[in-house]
């Protein structure tokens, strides 16, 4: 599969927390680094998704904000 993402994040499912329609899914990505994408559950589902599965994150935002203090 080809992607135009080019923010793609290799990394292991941790946790899932499912709840009636969506489900929180959190990939550790490494150096200590976990990240959380909500999906639908039957994304969950359909991708077969399971803790200690390898998955892959692909971001693609059209933008990105930064604030400071």
């Amino acid at each position: 599969m080809k992607l135009s993402a080019r923010n793609i994040l290799k990394g292991t499912v941790t946790n899932i927390k499912t709840g009636a329609v969506a489900a929180q899914v959190s990939i550790d990505i490494g150096g200590g680094n976990t990240i959380t994408s909500t999906v639908t559950v039957d994304a969950v589902e359909d991708l077969g998704l399971a803790v200690g599965k390898p998955v892959n994150a692909v971001i693609k935002a059209s933008e990105i904000i930064l604030a400071t203090d």
